[in-house]
């Protein structure tokens, strides 16, 4: 690898390469020692093809669910089949990873375009700008670098567009996929509420049990299934379709509650 060679956004990947490794040696214990992260489903990535694929996920911290990620992804790449012990896997980090967040996020200060560097596609909300409700038009560009880093290498986003649980999903993912036509893997996170604060960047609680579940690709008919039908089968694969609350005590969905009225407070 040249010392300046770029990826398709102009990033180096040298640079991006150390990024990753001293961000990851940073946050490990994060994930193995403060807290504990148990894994499941992690032998599908070795076998995922180097692009065109799309990781849909349930949202619980700005940042903390997407680094773990970067671990889990890794780790499994490097042979680790559902652990990230021994954090050498680092030192040569698949480097076509990028996650799909909000611009005026990772503008938030200096660690945020830090991380924006090591794999950020940056997007402009068109429900939510400044905690405010807007509602404009989905930018053509925003669209056309999804596009590029699924062509380049895998993407992870967060389709409800907010770390608050049972939100629907947002439509512009099923367009994307029906569109550009990726694989999709499903992943369900959990404890990364009750761990880290809203930005995922400061450890609230210690002894936490966080989840990763990595489940096999979605069937999708890429021709004939209507946008409306992807939503759906998006919103069981993470576990978020409504039908869900069905089956959760009523004590954790107030609990739930309860911590998102508090946020709204702190943030």
């Amino acid at each position: 690898m040249g010392l300046f060679k770029k990826n398709p956004f102009g990033h180096i990947l040298f640079l991006k390469k150390w990024l990753i490794r001293i961000a990851g040696l940073m946050t490990h214990r994060r994930y193995r020692g403060f807290n504990e992260l148990q894994i499941e489903g992690s032998e599908i990535i070795k076998n995922l093809p180097d692009s065109g694929v799309l990781f849909v996920s349930n949202h619980q911290t700005y940042f903390a669910d997407v680094v773990a990620m970067f671990h889990v992804f890794n780790a499994s790449l490097s042979g680790r089949v559902d652990s990230i012990k021994d954090v050498t896997y680092l030192w040569q980090p698949k480097l076509n990873i990028y996650y799909v967040a909000a611009k005026e996020t990772m503008k938030s200060g200096l660690l945020p375009k830090i991380l924006a560097y090591a794999g950020s596609i940056s997007i402009e909300r068109t429900w939510r700008a400044g905690g405010k409700d807007v509602n404009r038009q989905v930018k053509f560009s925003d669209i056309s670098n999804i596009n590029k880093a699924l062509d380049d290498g895998w993407v992870i986003t967060f389709p409800q567009g907010t770390t608050r649980p049972w939100k629907p999903i947002r439509k512009g993912t099923a367009h994307i996929i029906k569109q550009y036509k990726p694989i999709v893997i499903p992943v369900v996170i959990d404890g990364f509420r009750r761990s880290f604060d809203r930005k995922g960047l400061r450890i609230k609680k210690k002894g936490i049990l966080q989840s990763m579940v990595i489940k096999e690709p979605l069937e999708i008919d890429y021709e004939n299934e209507t946008i409306d039908e992807i939503v759906e089968k998006i919103e069981y694969a993470i576990e978020q379709h409504p039908s869900f609350l069905k089956v959760i005590p009523e004590e954790a969905i107030a609990e739930m509650e309860d911590l998102n009225k508090t946020r709204q407070w702190e943030y």
